[in-house]
């Protein structure tokens, strides 16, 4: 399948509107882990993003201490070069091999970027990661000045091609771009966590920065199947047992906001899930969504995204159920004007 592309900002990379999010298939057994999975299926999943299309996989050092990047390296190594897809992943976050369920540590210092890449290329088995982002603001008083001048060497010595940032607010992407231009943001962006849409996605459409959101889907809340009592049924070490998203009083307004998708979704004849990933995609400056998946059946589910245009109607009443449900927080709507615009380029 040819699936739309559009530019990463002015990056020269191409990337499809979904990209395969290699989170879940780190497994279990870590701080922010999904309970157990089995990599059997994780790498049937990524063939079967392939298959239909996907041309990028984002991953990064931390998902499970290093087994994602393993993982995602085992289906690198069984392809062609020529059918690779972009790899992108991250750095910036020290985990203590000694007690893996401990948080790991914001740490952006220069020689631990440089550690942590060479680290990445191995585990992924690659010369050069497509796009390198730091995950997270470091918290150990590193300039982020200091931090970028070393991925910014990187990139000048051929190990990454890209260099982008993740969960930055404005004031570090302008501290960052005084420096050397940055390629991309990954900023949380879905139906509930909506506030990336008030100053960092202008920002970057503003400066030729690539966007790709992660959990457009809210870490399976806006999927069809998921329900209140899917919760319980959480593997004991699934991180989303912890997150307010998935408790009450969130958990009722955002499964009611999930229920208001499903008569859109018939309309257009797909999945609940694959209009809440097409709502993220609709706002002006997002290049991209980074979609998980555990299984090959969950991104036949969401697919369907990637090509799925919602019309002005369809923006208004989810607008609305976004306003009567109250769920999560931030804009509601990408302008009339703007999505009109977008659903005639920059998608090719």
């Amino acid at each position: 399948m040819t699936l739309p592309t559009r530019p990463l900002g002015s990056s020269g990379l191409d990337i499809t509107t979904v990209g395969f999010g290699a989170w879940a298939i780190g497994g279990g057994g870590w701080a922010f882990g999904w309970g157990p999975q089995d990599d059997a299926d994780s790498l049937a999943a990524m063939r079967r993003a392939l298959e239909l299309g996907i041309n990028w996989i984002d991953t990064a050092a931390v998902y499970g201490l290093g087994h994602s990047e393993e993982v995602v390296g085992r289906l690198l190594g069984e392809l062609p070069a020529g059918e690779r897809p972009l790899v992108f992943t991250k750095c910036g976050l020290a985990w203590d091999a000694r007690d893996p369920m401990k948080e790991a540590r914001r740490v952006l210092r220069p020689d631990s970027i440089r550690k942590e890449c060479d680290a990445s290329l191995r585990r992924l088995g690659v010369e050069r990661i497509d796009l390198y982002q730091f995950h997270w603001p470091d918290e150990t008083g590193t300039p982020v000045e200091d931090s970028w001048q070393a991925m910014v060497r990187l990139v000048e010595e051929g190990k990454v091609r890209a260099a982008g940032v993740s969960n930055f607010a404005v004031p570090l992407l302008e501290r960052c771009e005084a420096i050397h231009h940055v390629d991309s943001l990954q900023p949380p962006f879905s139906l509930i966590r909506r506030d990336a849409a008030e100053r960092e996605i202008p920002w970057c459409a503003e400066h030729e920065t690539g966007v790709i959101v992660y959990s457009p889907m809210q870490s399976g809340l806006l999927t069809d199947s998921f329900t209140a009592a899917r919760v319980a049924a959480l593997a004991p070490d699934d991180w989303r047992r912890r997150s307010p998203q998935f408790q009450q009083p969130a958990l009722g307004k955002n499964v009611a906001l999930r229920d208001a998708l499903k008569p859109i979704a018939r309309r257009h004849g797909t999945t609940a899930s694959a209009v809440a990933v097409a709502w993220t995609l609709a706002w002006p400056g997002v290049t991209g969504a980074i979609v998980g998946a555990r299984t090959a059946a969950q991104v036949d589910g969401w697919i369907g995204a990637a090509t799925l245009d919602l019309t002005a109607a369809d923006l208004d009443e989810i607008a609305a159920a976004i306003t009567r449900t109250g769920a999560g927080t931030g804009p509601t709507r990408p302008a009339a004007s703007e999505a009109a615009a977008l659903s005639r380029g920059p998608k090719r």
